[in-house]
């Protein structure tokens, strides 16, 4: 299997000479550099100079440094400027705040606002839970960041978090039809969080949070789901491990596996690893093994991390003790929520027949998958740019919106199970294969069989405040 790497689409203004076949020059120095151009747009023409916009695919920003050094240095073409094409989709920001209702006339002001509007804010006073009914917490989610653990790029501040944020907002929306909107905070302090968080929530129906680092995170989200009445959901956990469960689950029925008879090496014992541990057990998991920088977690070691001693006490059934060169003796399943180079070939040739392999890292997976390849049964990665792709696009715009519709005052273990068997119902049986165990993010199917999964997993467990009827077509 051949695999492409996504690379920088930059956009190149050029004035060029008019005359004979300088646009052919153009066209051979860029390949010749390696670059690939993806659409040529006539922006000026005049008597001397031609005008015109040059979409060039790069492998880097270097790389698109030395294709403009080359092209202004070829007599009878300027580079007038470069646009990277995914800057120019965040100039002002990717959001705007649009009414629902067009105000035209003075009676529609009247309603919308004063004095109309007071009767609603008393209506809402005398039974607070009209909020639901009556404002945007219906249907509107706090997405919730300090910038401390932003994709691969580690403590870059809520500032720079912002891009992320923004665009988890704009998924929300376009998926699931959610209202969502960025909150970057500019502490790193768990209670300053909480009590911000706890004193914004009357404007919010649910919580997402997002990209806060280990293990501040757990308590984070432990101590707004004990104290809010709304869900609280952080997705760098859960999402990951919701989907990664359904791609695992698809993958056991393809190779004729069951769950509960897997060995399960788990490498990254951080906040998407312990909750993908989590996800499994409550799927029927019996052996899992966590493998950290410090070794396989295990019961004759006192830890200072009070999440690994409580991993140490549920998981490693046989308590055994080394590195990932002994946990993955004989393992059915390697995941990684780790980083780059920490499997090799030779781990996965130690592994039981029909290895199945989920090297979840961003953006660089713990094996390439082109080593990987040709000795694993099912390969997953978190990548856009390779097959089965483990993508938390999947969950959490439905899981929300099962949740908001059922108006849930949490989001716990039943409803994240159901939301992760719904994913993997979307592809039948039939239509498995190595290279698809996980539907399309685009499959418009998954969000809406997600939401009536968690729907009614909330209702079964008495989390749900309202009656939600299940769509019957998908």
């Amino acid at each position: 299997m051949e695999f492409q790497r996504s690379g920088i689409s930059l956009i190149y203004r050029l004035e060029i000479a008019n005359k004979g076949n300088t646009f052919a020059k153009v066209a051979s120095l860029v390949g010749n550099a390696g670059g690939d151009i993806a659409a040529v747009d006539v922006i000026r023409v005049t008597q001397d100079v031609v005008v015109r916009d040059v979409t060039i695919n790069v492998a880097n920003r270097d790389h698109g440094r030395q294709i403009a050094d080359l092209l202004d240095g070829e007599p009878g073409i300027h580079v007038v400027a470069v646009s990277d094409r995914t800057f120019l989709v965040h100039l002002g920001g990717k959001l705007e705040v649009a009414p629902k209702i067009q105000v035209k006339n003075r009676e529609d002001l009247s309603r919308v606002y004063t004095p109309h509007v007071a009767r609603v804010c008393e209506a809402i006073h005398e039974d607070p839970s009209k909020a639901f009914q009556l404002t945007i917490k219906r249907n509107t989610v706090a997405v919730v960041s300090d910038g401390t653990a932003v994709l691969g790029l580690g403590d870059i501040g809520p500032y720079a978090a912002m891009p992320v944020m923004e665009g988890k907002a704009m998924l929300f929306k376009q998926f699931a039809g959610v209202d969502a909107f960025p909150i970057c905070l500019d502490t790193k302090d768990p209670d300053e969080i909480v009590e911000t968080v706890k004193r914004i929530a009357p404007a919010f129906g649910g919580i997402n949070l997002e990209d806060i680092s280990s293990p501040r995170c757990f308590y984070i989200e432990e101590r707004l789901k004990q104290e809010l009445d709304i869900p609280v959901f952080h997705d760098d956990q859960h999402g990951t491990a919701v989907v990664m469960l359904a791609g695992l689950m698809n993958a056991a029925k393809l190779i004729g596996k069951k769950l509960e008879d897997m060995k399960v090496v788990i490498v990254g014992i951080g906040a998407a690893g312990v909750a993908c541990t989590k996800m499994l057990l409550s799927a029927g998991v019996k052996n899992i093994i966590g493998v950290t920088l410090e070794g396989i977690l295990h019961r004759g070691k006192q830890y200072d991390n009070e999440i690994w001693n409580w991993y140490k006490e549920h998981t490693n059934p046989d308590n055994i003790t080394g590195t990932l060169d002994d946990a993955i003796v004989g393992a059915d399943v390697f995941i990684g929520v780790s980083g780059p180079g920490v499997l090799t070939v030779d781990h996965i040739k130690k592994m039981a027949a029909d290895p199945i392999v989920f090297a979840m890292a961003n953006p660089t997976p713990e094996i390439e998958p082109e080593l990987a390849a040709p000795y694993v049964r099912v390969l997953a990665t978190g990548r856009s740019d390779y097959p089965n792709q483990i993508n938390n696009l999947l969950c959490f715009p439905g899981i929300f919106k099962g949740a908001l519709a059922a108006r849930a005052s949490t989001i716990n273990e039943e409803m994240k199970l159901a939301a992760a068997q719904a994913i993997a119902s979307i592809i039948r049986e039939n239509e498995l294969r190595e290279d698809y165990i996980i539907p399309s993010v685009f499959n418009q199917a998954v969000v809406q069989r997600v939401a009536d999964a968690v729907a009614e997993a909330a209702r079964r467990t008495g989390v749900a405040r309202r009656e939600v009827m299940p769509k019957d077509n998908y």
